[in-house]
């Protein structure tokens, strides 16, 4: 008996009907999530003073949440999911701390090719789409 969805895949979504997202849907939903890092690290370290600890935040952010979940608060916010590039699933929390590394760094994440994936997507095999409508 084979299924039709296998459980690690149940979450699956078509790429075939969805399109890249845009560069403004993707900085907004960033300026969102690195928003929300900063607050999260002011429980821990003041900001103004220590830098580091709003990216590990956001490296965190990317490893667990995109990696298992496929969005970041500002990404759901912004109706964008970052999915794997082969088949649509989630991309898995190696991969997601991967890219959430190599966003941290900033300039991968400008370097983008025709399907609008930066080389932080590249390197974790995943695109950010832009959710339908509704």
């Amino acid at each position: 008996m084979t299924r039709a969805n296998p459980p690690e895949k149940a979450g699956a979504l078509d790429l075939s009907v969805l399109q890249p997202a845009n560069f403004g849907r993707r900085f907004a939903a960033l300026l969102i999530d690195w928003a929300l890092c900063l607050v999260i690290a002011s429980f821990y370290a003041d900001p103004r003073i220590v830098a580091w600890p709003p990216v590990v935040v956001l490296i965190l952010f990317n490893a667990l949440l995109i990696g298992l979940f496929g969005q970041t608060p500002g990404m759901a916010l912004a109706r964008l999911r970052a999915v794997s590039a082969a088949d649509g699933g989630a991309i898995g929390i190696p991969k997601g701390l991967l890219r959430g590394v190599l966003l941290a760094l900033l300039v991968p994440a400008l370097i983008m090719d025709g399907d609008r994936r930066g080389l932080h997507d590249r390197a974790a095999g995943s695109i950010v789409v832009a959710l339908p409508k509704r």
